[in-house]
């Protein structure tokens, strides 16, 4: 029975009977090959074009391919946990959905909160990371920025947004050609480096494989700047060691957040009980293998103090993987990783945008944001949520700071995740009926298992991290008791006399007269 009040639960029948809603409908058009892409393009590119030197220079040193095997690990207990809900429950929305199902109104509209600030951020990191490597690759040394007094004009981040803003508003399909194609070059890129770095190896670069640990206190890692965890026990830092380890794992674990990205994509799919498990799974392990092997490349090929920010190699700027191929003078190598990191970074924009739009697509038709944003056009695509994306992230890619935003997707990312986890334990236990394309092995033990890898993640970012996602949280519940809570659709439905079909406002605009929705009331 659903419950009441802010706990309210919308069962899984009625999310996917609401996929069938007139104006609202997406186009089920994407199969397992696409979903593959879709996960491979947004994870190969966030981690090796933009995370993986600074993770290794600041942080852990050569052991930074330890820190991925670990965010790995995390990822391997949480996906499947994401293939299980995702095969389950194919609805537009990811673990916002999920949650709605699970723990009732109030957790998913936090964790639907939660994701528009994951997605958001992600797409201006990457924005911000493309507009640096298209800065090398025209010779201006650094990003594409005007300095315009006390604001930084970053033309090349806004340009990419808005490009990939234009390509989401014509589909998912269009979005999926585009992602083949840039992501073929992106891979063979990746696989150029690996051979071509595989020959400038030093194993003495190795040593030490984990750097001994530095007090940062009084420097960047000092007060806010120290993980929550060095906080707590009194460590004297994050810089090497076995806290930088830990608190490079935390950081590279933004290079896995794409197959969550593929989960928002399942009321699109034409067999979604087989493809998304399998798109989610087969994503993660193609890219495990090629970050693993990335690192050992380039932490061979340069001692990891030439990859320090602020080093003379690495400049205030911080290191990126053509770092390494420029002090070895590898000129041409240098010039095919920007061209392939601009290429596949749009590919990792395109999709965290999309990202965005599908959590945004399902929170408005569900009356927790404004419904009007809920309209599909013809083709089944929401232009309207699509345009309003390109425009908040370029917003926010305009104002911060990489380095501040970065931390910001991981808390987000874990968080999520943490939810989703724990309701495959609650959804076996109150739906046991419910048909799974794939059922996660040994629960409750890998569903536990996950949530207390991902808290350990949680606890090795900034104090300063967690106070920002603290305050977005806090926002985050003013917006859902002052306009959420009462224009909720499925609020609606639970008040009407027994046996009558709630009114719900027009897609069209929420002053039009209401209109009956289709189907009887759950309660």
């Amino acid at each position: 029975m659903p419950g009441t009040g802010i706990w309210r639960t919308k069962s899984i029948e009625q999310s996917i009977q609401d996929t069938d809603e007139p104006g609202t409908r997406l186009k089920r058009q994407l199969t397992t090959r696409d979903l593959i892409i879709f996960g491979v393009a947004v994870a190969v590119g966030a981690g090796i074009f933009t995370v993986t030197a600074r993770a290794a220079g600041d942080l852990a040193g050569p052991s930074v391919a330890i820190a991925f095997l670990i965010a790995a690990v995390c990822c391997s207990l949480a996906v499947m946990c994401y293939a299980e809900f995702a095969s389950t429950v194919p609805v537009a929305g990811s673990s916002y959905t999920f949650s709605y199902a699970t723990f009732g109104e109030f957790v998913a509209w936090i964790i639907g909160w939660d994701l528009i600030l994951e997605f958001a951020l992600a797409s201006a990191v990457i924005s911000k990371g493309w507009s640096l490597y298209l800065g090398d690759l025209l010779g201006m040394s650094g990003a594409t920025v005007i300095d315009l007094g006390p604001i930084e004009f970053d033309w090349g981040a806004l340009l990419i947004v808005g490009a990939v803003t234009g390509v989401l508003a014509v589909g998912a399909k269009m979005s999926s050609m585009v992602s083949t194609v840039v992501t073929a070059v992106k891979i063979t890129v990746v696989l150029l480096v690996i051979v071509v770095g595989a020959f400038y190896i030093n194993t003495s670069n190795y040593s030490p494989y984990l750097p001994e640990a530095q007090d940062k206190a009084g420097s960047t890692g000092g007060g806010l700047s120290r993980t929550l965890f060095s906080v707590l026990t009194g460590a004297d830092g994050s810089t090497y060691g076995w806290y930088g380890l830990l608190a490079a794992a935390s950081l590279v674990f933004f290079a896995f957040i794409g197959f969550d990205v593929v989960s928002t994509t399942a009321e699109e799919t034409k067999n979604p009980q087989k493809s998304l498990p399998r798109g989610i799974l087969g994503s993660l392990a193609i890219v495990t293998v090629l970050y693993v092997l990335v690192t050992l490349v380039l932490t061979g090929m340069v001692p990891y103090t030439d990859l320090q920010t602020g080093s003379a190699l690495a400049g205030d700027g911080g290191a990126t993987l053509a770092t390494a191929f420029e002090a070895h003078g590898i000129t041409w190598a240098q010039t095919a990783i920007n061209v392939g990191a601009v290429a596949g970074l749009t590919t990792v924009v395109m999709v965290m945008m999309m990202g965005q739009t599908r959590v945004l697509f399902a929170m408005s038709r569900d009356g927790l944001l404004p419904r009007s944003l809920a309209k599909t056009d013809r083709k089944g695509v929401p232009v309207r949520i699509t345009l309003i994306v390109g425009l908040l992230v370029a917003a926010i890619t305009a104002i911060f700071p990489i380095s501040t935003l970065e931390e910001m997707v991981n808390i987000g990312t874990l968080f999520a995740f943490v939810l989703v986890c724990v309701g495959v334990i609650v959804l076996r236990r109150t739906r046991p009926d419910l048909k799974r394309g794939f059922r996660v092995p040994l629960v409750p033990l890998v569903p536990i298992l996950a949530v207390l890898a991902c808290g350990w993640l949680m606890l090795n970012l900034a104090v300063e991290t967690w106070i920002r996602f603290v305050v977005w949280m806090v926002l985050g519940v003013a917006v859902y008791f002052a306009y959420s809570r009462r224009h909720s659709v499925l609020g609606r439905r639970l008040a009407a006399p027994a046996g009558v079909a709630a009114a719900a406002p027009s897609c069209d605009a929420e002053a039009e007269p209401e209109r009956e929705l289709q189907g009887t009331s759950p309660g």
